[in-house]
């Protein structure tokens, strides 16, 4: 991989595993400092042992992406350890209920807002006021491919996820003259441990055997080929890519 992120300073929140630990690997392996950030410290900090292993640069700091206090302090650390923050890739979040709206209590509710969407919001919020003060940097979002279109039983993480499609866009629109480039990145299905977990229950199964072959290219993504999207928008091969949602996909959202 190229050196594109060479001497920055990278936040990746939800770094423990699945897409933001292969985020990780991949935006250390492009020059990159990175911040692992999870709110799992015994996760985080095997996927910091990993990347030192590789011969990378990297940190860890605990954060709940929920609790706005956390990510506060989160950024505010990174600051006083950097005296920077080049980029950020908020891909912190949690997965639906797999109810119908009616089934989803209002704690269920809350709490996919509260993560999925405010703590984006968050992130956004003081990273930009960390960048405003060094002349710029690049945001990059988890969205989903569920949020631009829908499937039944996600009614919260649809929600969310449109949200935090709103959110990049009025973001980019906010501060794109200051040198902030804010972008998301909507994924289809990425063979995580969260998906194989879930796989393990036989109607889940047979959900997902229908979601994969909704997928044009028959297959379910691999984590770091998020990893590999973050890269190339936290770099200056983007430099004119602002407000964007690109899809990897697989084609899921073409047909």
């Amino acid at each position: 991989m190229s050196r594109a992120l060479e001497g920055k300073v990278v936040l990746v929140t939800g770094a423990g595993s699945g897409i933001g630990r292969a985020s990780a690997h991949r935006i250390a392996a492009a020059g990159a400092h990175v911040v692992i950030s999870d709110i799992n410290a015994e996760q985080g900090q095997a996927v910091l042992a990993e990347i030192a292993a590789e011969g990378g640069q990297a940190s860890f700091l605990r954060a709940d992406v929920g609790v706005e206090g956390d990510v506060a302090a989160l950024i505010a650390a990174i600051v006083a350890r950097h005296g920077r923050i080049d980029g950020a890739f908020n891909n912190a979040g949690i997965v639906q209920t797999g109810k119908r709206l009616h089934e989803v209590t209002t704690e269920e509710w809350d709490r996919a807002i509260r993560v999925d969407l405010s703590g984006v919001f968050w992130c956004i919020k003081y990273q930009v006021l960390a960048m405003l003060e060094t002349g710029g940097g690049r945001i990059v979002n988890t969205a989903s491919s569920l949020g631009e279109v829908a499937i039944a039983n996600a009614s919260e993480y649809v929600a969310a996820k449109h949200g935090v499609m709103g959110l990049t866009r009025a973001a980019a629109a906010d501060y794109g003259a200051e040198g902030i480039r804010v972008n998301a990145i909507l994924p289809g299905i990425i063979q995580t441990p969260v998906i194989d977990a879930l796989a393990q229950n036989p109607d889940f199964k047979a959900f997902l055997v229908k979601l994969r072959d909704r997928h044009p290219i028959g297959r379910f993504g691999q984590p770091g080929e998020i990893g590999d999207a973050a890269v190339w928008l936290l770099s200056d091969q983007s430099s004119f890519v602002n407000g964007a949602g690109i899809p990897v996909d697989g084609g899921y959202l073409a047909i």
